[in-house]
């Protein structure tokens, strides 16, 4: 009993060192040895509970997802018959809360993040399991915001500008502090840029609609 319970600390603190490191370095950069160190493990444990770095990264990754959805849902409480805009603003808080926050729910956002400009073998199980799910969750937000009649590919152009507004307040900081010193895009900040990204992304959806509405005037004109 005692070795089972000393087994399952010992993976629990693999677990969370790595998370840390591995959302801090990415997975390239990232050592068993500074996990396990971090960890206060040795690195027969890494093989013994994980198998190698592919298995703990693994094995991270899935874990913190799930802590990141069951602390950031994606709806975050919204309900179905709510209005597409709420929907909307709903869905970019939530994005920019798993991507910018600094806590430990957070990691799984920027494990994500960092996947997105630095893919790792594990990519293609993230776009199936993760990014494709939320990714069509939006565009099915996006489509109802443009109308039935909205054309497929400007749906997804749409909703691919949306998610570049959200990382690029993740990615920039070092550009931002430089062209403003003293300017902070993080954690605090989450409800300001919600709301910009927001507006800023209805009103273009809402050009993009009303020059599909004119398109089609003018067909019919003809």
């Amino acid at each position: 009993m005692e070795d089972r319970k000393a087994s399952s600390k010992t993976s629990a603190a693999i677990m969370e060192a790595a998370g840390k490191i591995f959302a801090e370095e990415g997975y390239s950069k990232a050592t068993v040895r500074d996990i396990c160190r971090e960890a206060g493990a040795n690195i027969a444990a890494i093989n013994y509970h994980f198998g190698d770095k592919k298995g703990l990264y693994l094995a991270v990754l899935k874990h913190y997802q799930e802590i990141a959805f069951q602390t950031y849902p994606p709806n975050l409480g919204i309900k179905e018959n709510q209005k597409p805009e709420e929907k909307l603003q709903a869905f970019i808080r939530t994005f920019l809360s798993r991507i910018m926050d600094d806590g430990r729910p957070a990691w799984f956002g920027r494990l994500l993040a960092r996947e997105f400009t630095q893919p790792t073998w594990a990519f293609d199980i993230l776009v199936e399991e993760t990014i494709r799910p939320s990714f069509q969750l939006l565009t099915e937000i996006i489509a109802e915001i443009m109308g039935k009649s909205s054309r497929e590919r400007i749906v997804r152009l749409c909703s691919m500008s949306i998610v570049g507004q959200c990382l690029y307040f993740r990615h920039s900081h070092p550009v931002i502090s430089r062209l403003f010193p003293g300017e902070v895009f993080g954690a605090r900040q989450i409800d300001e840029l919600t709301e910009h990204i927001t507006l800023f992304s209805l009103r273009g959806l809402l050009k993009e609609k009303n020059k599909k509405n004119l398109q089609v005037k003018t067909c019919k004109k003809r």
